[in-house]
C-alpha cells in the first residue's frame, strides 16, 4: 500500500513558475514509477510526465515538454513537478500516481493539488 500526499499548489501569473511535491509513504517507493496528471474543469483527466524507478528516464507529454521537469528523491520518498513558464492552460488539479513498473496502469493516487494560472 502506498499513501500519495501532493502539495505545492497555488496561485501563479502567466510566466511564472511552481514547484509541486508528491510525498510517499512505504519503504518501497523507490520500486515505483512515478506519474504526474492533470485534470482541468470539464476535460478529461490527461497525462502530464512520468519519471523512473532509478530516476534516470523520463516522458513528458507534448504540451509541457521543455516547461516541466519531473524529478525525484528516493532517500525522501519524494517526487517533484518544477513547472516554469506557466500558461493559462496549465490550469488544473494535479495528481501524482504510483504504479509498478511492470503494469501499465497506475495503481495509487494522491487527492490532487489545485494549480491556477492566471493571465
Amino acid at each position: 500500500q502506498v499513501q500519495l500526499v501532493e502539495s505545492g499548489g497555488g496561485l501563479v501569473q502567466a510566466g511564472g513558475s511552481l514547484r509541486l511535491s508528491c510525498a510517499a509513504s512505504g519503504r518501497t517507493f523507490s520500486s515505483y514509477v512515478m506519474g504526474w496528471f492533470r485534470q482541468a474543469p470539464g476535460k478529461e483527466r490527461e497525462f502530464v510526465a512520468r519519471i523512473s524507478t532509478s530516476g534516470d528516464s523520463t516522458y513528458y507529454s507534448d504540451s509541457v515538454k521543455g516547461r516541466f521537469t519531473i524529478s525525484r528523491d528516493n532517500a525522501k520518498n519524494t517526487v517533484y513537478l518544477q513547472m516554469n513558464s506557466l500558461k493559462p492552460e496549465d490550469t488544473a488539479v494535479y495528481y501524482c500516481a504510483a504504479r509498478r513498473g511492470y503494469v501499465k496502469e497506475y495503481t495509487y493516487w494522491g487527492q490532487g493539488t489545485q494549480v491556477t494560472v492566471s493571465s
